[in-house]
């Protein structure tokens, strides 16, 4: 921590007591309290959090959150859940939690009726919905809508491609087939192959971007419109038919091209990583309609609530971060993996990745000051029963110690009770479950999870003592995935504090695009010069040019 913070009372407690847990092994503390799990585990809404495979007790916790209260966690929440400044390198205000209020809601910043403005554009989403889905919204040639292409980066990609993956089974259907799609890459590949197979009287483009001038985005956008006008030629009405701009600049919106009409807004107190509950969420309300949109808003504004209102002991995101800064700072574990075990949230691991590393992977401090502690952990992951075939011989036998959160249903296929293969996929479900539980406890417990271990070679032996958390959803449903979501979302505001870092800005990418567009502008023949280039740079433009 900061000089001061490192000095603290309840920091030096926290550090005494790692001495005493860190040659401490999971099966030891599993075999000396039976009644582990029911001491470590907390419950909110559909979440059951388990982290009683985690190296830490009763005492780790006391003090925790000790060091949370010293640092004013508390103080804290209420500053972002009230419109406050909490972004101060950009002096903005954090409200992604606004953009999930319920219908009559008050929620009035500095004089702006903050509820208002977000359930006008929720209204406005749900008229282009019911528009696209029932075939009302026309190509210039009057074909029906039939697919639906979402061109953005990072946040206005991730999220809405995540979820719509993981929601896959509150596809709607309707009068005709909508089928969406998603384009990031900077360089056209995704955007070139989906082309091919689409037909542009009936394609419908969403252009995501809060700023309207990222260069990836922009380079799709400018790549659809080009192959809608080589298509149908340069029809009157094409762009108002074929484009929706979802974006804070609206003027860069109309400067391209995309009517007023078509536009939706953002605000600047939205993170790009923050706003799949926004506009930029649009692909998943017309994949899964407004209803199970609504749903999604519902759950992460009830962990809203919790994350309010519960007292720490309790308080699933204060807990899920805490325990984060323990394995981070007392434990030195520097990376996390993410490994859902259902194919539907097989994006869950980007999706965490970005959150997490962006927002806090920092290395000063809100006073200005480098800090000299470790920040946010290395996040990575895959689904678990492919990880299993992949990255696990590490988790198990290497040397390297990683922390990992298990995601997943209890419960699957009920809707499928009448499925010619419903057996079948209930059995297998209960396969993925059984592999779940089964990894976690091999992490933890090691050779005392294998009967006759001590039998066995040493390459065929398990060290354990690797933590982990167990987050178990009722089902995965809108609801219940929205919840998740804020569950993370709020743990990252918790590290931040604790860290006494900003979580969002991202300053730390913005000086790699200036850099590339001085770059592009030299292999274009601008006559522009590359500045201090190493020979790296140089050689490889040589090659690249020659």
């Amino acid at each position: 921590m900061h000089e001061s913070r490192r000095n603290s009372e309840a920091w030096q407690a926290l550090m005494a007591h790692g001495d005493t847990m860190r040659d401490k092994h999971l099966a030891g503390l599993f075999a000396d309290d039976p009644q582990r799990f029911a001491q470590l585990h907390r419950e909110f809404g559909p979440i059951l959090f388990d982290f009683s495979k985690q190296r830490l007790g009763q005492k780790t916790l006391d003090c925790l959150l000790d060091l949370a209260h010293e640092q004013k966690l508390q103080e804290r929440i209420q500053s972002l859940f009230s419109g406050a400044v909490v972004n101060q390198s950009e002096q903005r205000a954090a409200m992604h939690w606004a953009l999930r209020l319920p219908a009559g809601a008050e929620c009035s910043v500095n004089g702006e009726d903050v509820a208002a403005l977000v359930h006008a554009q929720l209204a406005r989403m749900e008229q282009v919905v019911q528009q696209v889905r029932s075939g009302q919204w026309r190509g210039v040639t009057g074909e029906v809508i039939t697919d639906v292409v979402n061109i953005g980066v990072g946040g206005s990609d991730l999220g809405p491609l995540m979820v719509s993956e993981a929601l896959t089974d509150w596809c709607l259907p309707g009068k005709s087939p909508l089928h969406v799609h998603f384009a990031s890459t900077m360089d056209g590949s995704q955007l070139s192959q989906l082309l091919g197979g689409l037909s542009a009287h009936s394609t419908l483009f969403i252009i995501s971007s809060k700023s309207f001038s990222t260069i990836d985005t922009l380079s799709n956008a400018a790549t659809a419109r080009h192959w809608l006008e080589r298509e149908m030629g340069e029809r009157p009405g094409l762009l108002g038919c074929h484009f929706l701009g979802v974006s804070a600049a609206a003027n860069r919106m109309t400067e391209w091209g995309i009517a007023p009409a078509n536009q939706m807004q953002l605000w600047d107190w939205v993170g790009g990583r923050y706003s799949l509950w926004s506009a930029i969420g649009l692909p998943v309300a017309l994949a899964i309609g407004m209803q199970a949109f609504r749903e999604l808003l519902a759950g992460a504004h009830a962990m809203d609530q919790h994350f309010q209102q519960a007292p720490f002991a309790d308080n699933l995101p204060v807990l899920l971060g805490m325990i984060g800064v323990w394995n981070t700072n007392v434990m030195a574990i520097n990376a996390h993996a993410i490994l859902p075990y259902d194919g539907r949230l097989q994006a869950l691991p980007d999706y965490f990745e970005q959150l997490e590393m962006e927002s806090n992977g920092k290395s000063v401090n809100l006073a200005g000051e480098t800090v000299d502690y470790a920040t946010c952990p290395i996040v990575w992951g895959n689904v678990g029963p492919n990880a299993q075939h992949a990255f696990y011989q590490l988790l198990h036998q290497g040397t390297e110690a990683v922390t990992c959160d298990f995601i997943v249903p209890a419960k699957r296929y009920l809707e499928e009770q009448h499925h010619a293969s419903a057996t079948q996929l209930v059995a297998q479900h209960e396969l993925a479950l059984a592999n779940c539980l089964a990894q976690s406890r091999l992490l933890a417990l090691g050779d005392a999870a294998v009967e006759g271990a001590e039998q066995l070679p040493l390459n065929q032996r398990y060290r354990g003592n690797q933590p982990s958390s167990t987050l178990l959803l009722d089902e995965l449903t809108p609801y219940s995935l929205g919840a998740l979501i804020a569950l993370y979302e709020h743990k990252v505001f918790v590290q931040s504090v604790i860290w006494d870092i900003n979580p969002f800005d991202q300053w730390g990418v913005e000086m790699g695009k200036k850099i590339a567009m001085d770059t592009l502008a030299y292999i274009r023949g601008d006559g522009a010069e590359i500045n201090n280039a190493d020979s790296s740079t140089t050689g490889l433009l040589a090659r690249i040019m020659g």
